[in-house]
């Protein structure tokens, strides 16, 4: 697949972005720096249950009644990214999306890599650009390792260099009985949230510097198992095994690699691969009984992408919302 790229009016003339000032968001947050952030009332998952809403897959984020939260009301941007260049698989929606934008907001300039929603993908440009941050879609596919290869020459041609790498991209599909997965799925699975976590690092690493970093989406699910997931578990305790392999080999150049691992996390995935049932309850097992948002998660990446975490490698950063284990 040739890549689809979309990038602002002014890229074509000046691809390398220049120094610039503090976003918007981090020009709010100065202005309200002493005003604490109020709590958010997050929905539990009983209240969600009315919700419940089956999609077929991809689901989009567009199509979704209940919209995952990712207004960042709360969040005080810093500019601890400013300048940086980010690469972010799955970035069209969901956690991804969430990131990309969080990353905006402290400064980044942002590689949007998705495969199938473009609607979902123009929505997060629209976000990021909100920023006053250039964004670049990258439409290809993480399975491929020469298109792997093509979105970090992409990024780095179009953005000017490549310093965060954030491997997101995931396909799951729930199966109820363990003997029906079918090879397809198994092998779907395990190309794009595994061999495509891979071939992406290994596209990224010869043009990393000092100080740069990679940040791998876990899961709890890969320390825990989940019987209507078991590929997918699988894959996700792999890039666990991933992030601390690479953490080991980069660490003498100070390249950082870390893991974010989010527990039950709403997001179109859940309505376009489980079943009712399970969407009805979705994020009831955990200690805080709900589901986390997209906007929740992001703040982790910030803090693995920046300097604030320079002394964090092959870490698996938790944020479950009290998930601990499987048979809760």
């Amino acid at each position: 697949m040739a890549a689809k790229k979309t990038t602002s009016p002014s890229d074509s003339t000046n691809p390398a972005p220049k120094k610039s000032a503090a976003t918007p968001a981090a020009k709010q947050a100065a202005a309200a720096a002493s005003e604490a952030p109020k709590p958010v009332k997050r929905p539990t998952a009983k209240e969600m249950k009315e919700h419940a809403q089956k999609l077929p897959y991809p689901g989009k984020q567009a199509d979704m009644k209940l919209q995952p939260a990712m207004d960042f009301s709360t969040y005080r941007a810093a500019g601890k990214l400013q300048d940086k260049i980010a690469l972010v698989t799955g970035a069209d929606s969901g956690i991804g999306r969430a990131v990309a934008v969080a990353f905006a907001m402290e400064g980044a300039h942002v590689a949007v890599l998705y495969n199938e929603n473009t609607v979902d993908a123009e929505e997060t440009k629209r976000l990021i650009e909100a920023q006053d941050r250039q964004c670049l879609l990258l439409q290809l596919d993480v399975r491929d390792p020469e298109q792997c290869k093509q979105s970090v020459r992409l990024t780095r041609q179009e953005l000017g260099g490549l310093n965060i790498l954030v491997n997101n991209a995931a396909f799951q599909m729930s199966q109820e009985k363990f003997e029906d997965i079918s090879e397809e799925q198994i092998r779907r699975t395990f190309d794009t949230n595994i061999l495509g976590y891979i071939w992406m690092a290994q596209a990224a690493i010869p043009h990393l510097q000092e100080h740069d970093c990679i940040i791998n989406t876990g899961s709890i699910v890969g320390l825990t198992g989940i019987p209507i997931l078991v590929d997918y578990a699988c894959t996700k305790s792999a890039i666990h095994a991933l992030t601390k392999s690479l953490a080991t080999y980069l660490g003498e150049r100070n390249i950082r690699v870390n893991c974010v691992v989010p527990g039950p996390v709403w997001t179109p995935n859940i309505p376009g691969t489980m079943p009712q049932e399970e969407i009805e309850k979705f994020g009831y097992e955990v200690a805080l009984a709900r589901p986390g948002q997209p906007e929740e998660l992001a703040p982790a990446y910030v803090l693995l992408a920046s300097q604030d975490g320079s002394f964090m490698t092959g870490s698996l950063v938790h944020v479950t919302g009290g998930k601990m284990s499987s048979d809760q």
